[in-house]
């Protein structure tokens, strides 16, 4: 029965369409309880790479390749001395070290390196129906850059050690080599400042440094309003931005200069902006959004102020969200079901979550600028919807990572073995009757990861103080003696989690027994068999 389980959760994750739907948020040091940065993403995709490695340090003067699509199916495992791109991957240049590259953690999308700095990405879609859009489609239509997002997030956290050089350095590439693909909201931090840079298309990019007091979130749409062209300390860009968007006849010259709205506008997308409106109004409940604004990019704020100071958990929290509490709240929809499952597929087209069951991982980079590089480079890490998921601390500087991380492809039968597929299966089990199951998962996630976060700060002091004694490679093996018990110990719980769910929910009872429906859904599933009846 387990084999049928898994092989019916292998045919949903595989037959969904693919689409644009990370989400991300960038907090400053002083919005965060303890004085970190922290930038998160949820890489969401029915396609997405799922495995992750350590992608070790090269030497100065060694040539790396620059590729275009470098992702699908590609095995990083022995990079760089085995370099397996995947089918489809194109080498269109190349890209040497002046000095020895920084260790990284490597994913679909690139995330942490051993100097601390941090990043992820939101892929932006744009309204091509508009006026503006068929003119955006005519201009990039003119560009063939060979930078894409995964490239560009490689080479960064190979090359730069601050968010400030990350985007000097990113808008140099972009400049030199043009962009490819849809457009991007990267959001990068280093433990003391914390940026976000748009890449539109062509050789054209803007960035922003949040302010240290405040919070940024994007979910699938650019959000950059506004340019001060005098604050080169806290704006970026191509130094042609302005003549490229006249001479294309995107800005006529008069008002203010938008650049979201100008290269990459999609202002009534709730798919995206609803989302936006949950995690501001839930940080900041007095800023009274409107739900339904149709122009988000001038009367919405870029930063809000949290009303609370951010951790990790809170991230994790609002990367967990699907409207509960609002009367958006997709548990209380047909769809769901009789047990509220928000990850009914079905939600993607009109009522998008930030929790998504296409999630392939989440990761929250957590960076203290007032530790060693090497100890700082903390990101928690967890695969699936983040609500059914939990999460596990890796550093960049460490030695290994535990085998599990670079198990396992989605075309592949079901692997336990791999911390995606095991993960995977808990969450599709729990969908059987969602809002009992959950509880479950809660129960035996909550706690410990409470517990972890503690012992964490404690494992990086201890580290850090090996470091200062001159010890930085016992402080190396501390990390990743901690970090691989971790990841081990969450891997093998949720394998024994994953058949305690199966075994509770089987047939959709629970322990055997038929549990009692809502009485609402089954009026509105009558309801529903009426009209049609009648048609």
């Amino acid at each position: 029965m387990k084999k049928v389980l898994v092989a019916l959760l292998a045919l949903m994750l595989i037959a969904s369409s693919t689409l644009a739907a990370c989400t991300i948020f960038a907090v400053g040091k002083d919005a965060s309880v303890d004085g970190t940065t922290m930038i998160s993403h949820t890489c969401d995709s029915t396609s997405d790479d799922l495995r992750v490695w350590l992608i070790p340090s090269m030497e100065a003067g060694t040539q790396r390749d620059i590729v275009l699509n470098g992702r699908a199916g590609a095995d990083y495992s022995q990079f760089p001395e085995v370099k397996d791109y995947g089918p489809g991957a194109m080498v269109l240049a190349n890209y040497t070290f002046e000095e020895d590259s920084h260790q990284y953690i490597h994913g679909m999308y690139s995330f942490m390196n051993d100097a601390g700095l941090a990043m992820g990405e939101s892929t932006c879609s744009y309204d091509r129906n508009s006026e503006q859009g068929q003119k955006l489609r005519e201009v990039w239509d003119r560009y063939e850059g060979i930078m894409d997002c995964y490239m560009l997030q490689d080479l960064a956290l190979e090359t730069c050690s601050t968010a400030r050089e990350a985007v000097e350095f990113m808008g140099s590439m972009i400049d030199q080599y043009g962009w490819n693909g849809a457009a991007e909201c990267i959001n990068i931090t280093d433990g003391n400042e914390t940026w976000v840079l748009e890449a539109y298309g062509g050789n054209i990019w803007v960035a922003v440094r949040v302010p240290d007091d405040a919070v940024f979130v994007a979910a699938n749409r650019a959000r950059i309003n506004h340019i001060d062209f005098e604050d080169s300390e806290n704006y970026l860009y191509h130094e042609g931005i302005v003549d490229f968007a006249i001479e294309n006849g995107l800005w006529d010259g008069e008002g203010d200069f938008i650049p979201c709205k100008i290269f990459a506008p999609n202002p009534t997308r709730t798919y995206s902006t609803r989302r936006e409106w949950v995690a501001m109004m839930s940080l900041d409940p007095s800023l009274n959004l409107d739900p339904y604004e149709t122009n988000p990019d001038e009367n919405w704020p870029l930063f809000v102020v949290p009303q609370e100071k951010v951790s990790v958990d809170t991230i994790h929290k609002l990367s967990s969200n699907y409207y509960q509490g609002t009367e958006f709240d997709v548990t209380k929809r047909v769809e769901a079901g009789p047990f509220g499952n928000p990850l009914n597929p079905r939600f993607e087209s009109d009522a998008r979550t930030i929790n998504s069951y296409r999630c392939t991982y989440i990761q929250i980079a957590s960076v203290d600028a007032s530790l060693p590089e090497s100890v700082r480079c903390l990101t928690y890490f967890g695969w699936g919807a983040p609500d059914s998921t939990y999460l596990t601390p890796i550093w960049a500087s460490q030695n290994e990572l535990p085998d599990h991380f670079g198990q396992g492809l989605r075309t592949e039968p079901y692997n336990e073995d791999s911390g995606w597929w095991v993960a995977s299966l808990v969450q599709q089990t729990a969908t059987i009757n969602y809002q009992d199951a959950i509880q479950t998962i809660h129960a035996e996630r909550d706690g410990k990861m409470a517990a972890q976060y503690v012992s964490t700060k404690a494992i990086q002091q201890a580290a850090a103080r090996l470091v200062e004694e001159g010890k930085e490679d016992l402080a190396i093996d501390l990390l990743t003696t901690y970090s691989c018990a971790q990841a081990e110990s969450w891997h093998e719980e949720w394998k024994d989690l994953a058949d305690q769910l199966i075994s509770t929910y089987m047939h959709g009872n629970k322990n055997m027994s038929s549990p009692s429906v809502p009485e609402w859904w089954t009026a509105a599933v009558q309801a529903g068999d009426a009209a049609i009846k009648n048609l």
